[in-house]
């Protein structure tokens, strides 16, 4: 295969450059044969305001969008979609699956209003990328099982009635998704453990956690035969000690923890929780969320967010909202960033410079590729993939203000390059 190269910058997105064959140069960049985690791929969320902001586009048009996300050809191949159980706070409006007050028995269940808005965006995705794998969590449980009845703040009830009555509640999501068609390979018990915030929310404490997944939601999983791993996310803390170290080191709660899921928020622990537990998988579940703004000082700040998880030891990387309307306001009351912003008024679709981000990541760097070691000064700033095919894919930013020089190495192979100002790259090396 001929080497190819990738360049973003803000003028120019994705325009395919030469590579210079070199000899005799000292590396900038080396790839070495240290084998890293194996990658299961980048990913987005599926909320509300998403699906409202494309469905005021024309049929061509969200089908542009969804393809330029999801396709894994010419896309940003996303291979891992989140969803919320209930609201999110980029839900339309606060609701959950059973507002029945009692209903221990969750006889009146339902995902009727998923129907409405996240279904139907799902099952676009999945008619464009049928191999996406989903997880879900919940923002906040059903009122009636949290002090105080409230959907912001408070806490589970904490008697064994309501605990089991919560751990059925997610057998039945599990269930009915799979009746809509569509599989959940994960659920991870609470969005944002230690956010006690006026969006919907629940805290829980590490030992909670490692009590509910223990006693109730890997018990109740096991009886129902339910073919989902239950993850311990996801956590927007960094408090190890508290959380990872406190499930994992019970033997009985480890063995129904498939891995452990890390909001931007807890990034000060993957490290540890790689170095300890080396077999149990990692995923970062929540990229840092912006302001609204979207610009493209901020995607650099975003590279490097993913640049750290993945060093560390992150088998996915996961964006936060994947579209919203222009703005990224919630309902909730604050601005945040997104792949794409929808014009409601103009009915116009835009790619908004962390999209690009994402994809050239995602286009390249094939689920099943493993992470390869890194060596030279341009180390901090990039990092490499071995695809199953065996190419090598290296994805580095020039974050400075002027045009860099740059060699890559691989194997006994050099190449030179100029990274463009502020530029996003992906080289695909033999």
């Amino acid at each position: 295969m001929r080497p190819r190269w990738m360049e973003t910058t803000e003028a120019q997105p994705w325009r395919s450059r030469p590579l210079v064959a070199e000899k005799g140069t000292t590396p900038g960049l080396q790839v070495t044969e240290t084998v890293g985690q194996k990658w299961e791929g980048v990913g987005g969320c599926f909320n509300e305001l998403g699906w409202h902001a494309l469905s005021v586009l024309s049929p061509s048009e969200r089908a542009k969008a969804l393809k330029s996300l999801f396709d894994p050809a010419t896309g940003c191949r996303l291979s891992i979609g989140r969803l919320p159980i209930g609201a999110s706070d980029y839900a339309l409006e606060w609701y959950s699956h059973n507002e029945t007050d009692g209903d221990f028995r969750m006889k009146h269940f339902s995902v009727e209003r998923d129907r409405r808005y996240l279904l139907p965006y799902i099952k676009a995705a999945l008619g464009i990328q049928p191999d996406l794998k989903l997880f879900a969590s919940p923002w906040s449980p059903p009122t009636w099982l949290k002090d105080p009845r409230a959907y912001n703040y408070g806490t589970l009830v904490w008697d064994r009635k309501h605990l089991a009555a919560y751990a059925l509640y997610f057998v039945k999501f599990v269930q009915a998704y799979a009746r809509q068609g569509v599989r959940i390979e994960q659920i991870h018990p609470q969005n944002e453990v230690v956010a006690d915030q006026k969006f919907p929310s629940c805290l829980w404490t590490g030992a909670q956690l490692r009590d509910f997944i223990r006693d109730y939601l890997g018990p109740a999983f096991a009886r129902a035969g339910l073919d989902c791993e239950i993850w311990l996310g996801t956590l927007n803390t960094d408090d190890y000690n508290g959380f990872p170290l406190t499930v994992l080191s019970d033997p009985r709660a480890n063995r129904y923890v498939a891995g452990v899921g890390f909001q931007w928020a807890g990034k000060g622990a993957i490290q540890r929780t790689h170095a300890a537990w080396p077999e149990k998988r990692l995923m970062q579940t929540e990229n840092e969320c912006g302001d609204g703004l979207n610009t493209w000082a901020y995607a650099h700040y975003v590279f490097g967010l993913m640049q750290h998880y993945i060093t560390n030891g992150a088998n996915a990387y996961v964006y936060w909202n994947m579209v919203l309307p222009e703005g990224g306001l919630s309902t909730w009351g604050w601005r945040q960033n997104s792949m794409m912003t929808v014009d409601i008024k103009r009915r116009q679709m835009t790619c908004r410079p962390e999209f690009h981000v994402m994809r050239h990541f995602g286009q390249f760097v094939e689920p099943g590729a493993h992470r390869m070691g890194l060596g030279g000064t341009w180390a901090g700033n990039a990092v490499a993939f071995r695809n199953p095919g065996g190419s090598t894919v290296i994805v580095m930013h020039n974050p400075f203000g002027g045009a860099r020089p740059v060699t890559l190495s691989s194997g006994a192979a050099a190449w030179r390059a100029e990274l463009q100002s502020m530029s996003f790259n992906t080289f695909v090396l033999p």
